[in-house]
């Protein structure tokens, strides 16, 4: 009985924090001015195609030869993703392949989720991902391989993916809500480019045996994505490569 009363109290308590996530957020200036112009339209788009309002679960996918993010939605985890809306990435730095040091200028490429909420960001509003992850810290430069890497407003960046004030307003207060529906991880993948039709931005690279075999290791879990509309199971070998499950 004693246990019961735990695990529901436990269970309470979660759901008190997970509500006062999104009630501290809006107290700050830009996610409620976020809100009051942004609140609206996204329940309108949401309702137009089928899809829950607050969101259950989201997925963040990104491109870098396309310079494009995808938001995607789903209503449960037994549900597939549904595609809501894409943003244009307004400006990027470094080349393709992914990040492995600090100031490489490199956009990271790999799997990631959001891990930081930044209501004052230097660019309006931002959502740090968990660059670096255990794969880019065993194939990167040991102690040396930045961080503070985020989706962010302004149009401005040196390893971020900025895509204007007015987009990161929808991005952000979608976070907001799947995050406050239970979400604990928003995955956010980001890929070289488009598998099906966007490789040959990259054949350039085609003679870079380790670039060409990191890219193929991360088209499996693109492919996966493709066929299924939902998100393989991802973990890292000792040698920093991705591995997937269902």
């Amino acid at each position: 009985m004693i246990r019961m009363l735990l695990f529901f109290a436990c269970i309470f308590a979660q759901d008190i924090s997970v509500q006062n996530f999104r009630t501290e957020q809006k107290e700050y200036p830009r996610v409620k001015n976020a809100y009051q112009e942004k609140e609206m339209l996204i329940k309108q788009s949401l309702k137009q195609a089928n899809l829950p309002y607050p969101p259950n679960e989201i997925y963040i996918r990104i491109f870098k030869t396309e310079q494009v993010l995808e938001l995607w939605v789903r209503n449960q985890v037994s549900d597939t993703f549904q595609i809501f809306k894409e943003y244009k990435i307004c400006a990027s730095s470094g080349e393709l392949g992914p990040k492995r040091r600090e100031g490489d200028r490199q956009v990271p490429e790999g799997f990631y989720w959001v891990d930081k909420f930044i209501p004052m960001s230097n660019f309006h509003l931002a959502l740090q991902i968990n660059y670096p992850n255990k794969s880019d810290s065993i194939l990167g430069m040991n102690g040396k391989l930045g961080g503070k890497i985020c989706i962010h407003g302004d149009c401005v960046t040196i390893g971020c993916i900025p895509i204007t004030d007015d987009c990161i307003k929808e991005v952000y207060l979608m976070a907001i809500e799947a995050k406050s529906s239970g979400q604990e991880r928003i995955p956010v993948h980001i890929f070289p480019a488009k598998y099906k039709n966007g490789m040959q931005a990259v054949q350039r690279f085609e003679k870079n045996k380790r670039l060409n075999d990191f890219w193929l290791n991360l088209k499996v879990g693109y492919d996966y994505f493709e066929k299924y509309k939902c998100l393989p199971k991802i973990s890292v070998k000792k040698n920093g490569i991705y591995q997937y499950g269902t």
